[in-house]
């Protein structure tokens, strides 16, 4: 027999462990359970060093907002592995983990965060107070590589997708109005450098710096870095890397 290896990822105790339980007793299941984004990570990583690698992961969707998320993260899809939410967890897992499935586990239906799971790589979305027989027939079929929407969200995660897409090519357009000099500034404001730390990458001075960040933002047509970064991702504009990746560029002070 084959067995799926689950991994409950929820930070409220009574649930995490109620669910774990209802799996357990499925002959062909083992379960385990996670508290929060980086104990899942550690579980991960613990299996994978063992040999015994998890096929799924359910995540609740709000996972760690009872000790405070981060708006600014959720609302541009920015939070760190692990970090804010179940969906930044999500995220996370798909490149740390490519092969583990995850179904995020939700008490509401959010057309819009839905679709942001989808986005950052979940196979399900599935409501928290669905019957077990249910939810192992989800686990079972993203095993088989499908895709899992309640039948209610269907209407409305396709048009914040399409929405989505919609936004992504706009972003995208106005990216690539940037020089390349501007575009290496803008993935260093996606990496969370500050001005004096770009002109230190770069060798410019910070007056230069200045005056390319303005640029920037002008021609994204936005009013902060907060909002220039959210736009940038939304475009797939990867941050620079922060170590092992400065190009000498003396001589090239544009």
């Amino acid at each position: 027999m084959v067995r799926i290896r689950v991994l409950v990822v929820d930070d409220h105790r009574i649930f995490a462990e109620s669910l774990a339980a209802a799996l357990a007793a499925e002959p062909d299941v083992d379960v385990s359970a996670a508290g929060s984004g980086p104990a899942a990570l550690r579980c991960l990583e613990r299996a994978v060093a063992e040999g015994r690698r998890y096929d799924v992961l359910l995540v609740d969707a709000d996972l760690g907002a009872a000790a405070g998320s981060v708006p600014a993260q959720r609302e541009s899809g920015s939070g760190p592995p692990g970090g804010a939410d179940g969906i930044a967890l999500v995220a996370g897992v798909r490149v740390s983990h490519p092969g583990v499935r995850t179904v995020v586990l939700a008490e509401r239906d959010e057309p819009r965060r839905a679709a942001m799971a989808l986005q950052a790589g979940a196979s399900g979305w599935v409501a928290k107070d669905c019957s077990l027989s249910r939810l192992l027939a989800v686990v079972r079929g993203v095993l088989r590589e499908e895709t899992h929407l309640p039948p209610a969200l269907l209407t409305g995660v396709l048009r914040e997708l399409t929405a989505a897409r919609k936004h992504r090519t706009d972003s995208e357009r106005l990216v690539e109005s940037l020089t390349p000099r501007e575009h290496e500034v803008l993935r260093c404001m996606v990496a969370g450098l500050g001005r004096k730390d770009v002109a230190a990458r770069l060798f410019l001075s910070p007056h230069t710096v200045r005056t390319h960040m303005q640029n920037v933002l002008g021609k994204l047509g936005v009013h902060s870095t907060l909002a220039a970064v959210a736009l940038a991702r939304r475009a797939g504009v990867r941050p620079a890397e922060l170590a092992g990746d400065v190009v000498e560029r003396s001589g090239q002070l544009a």
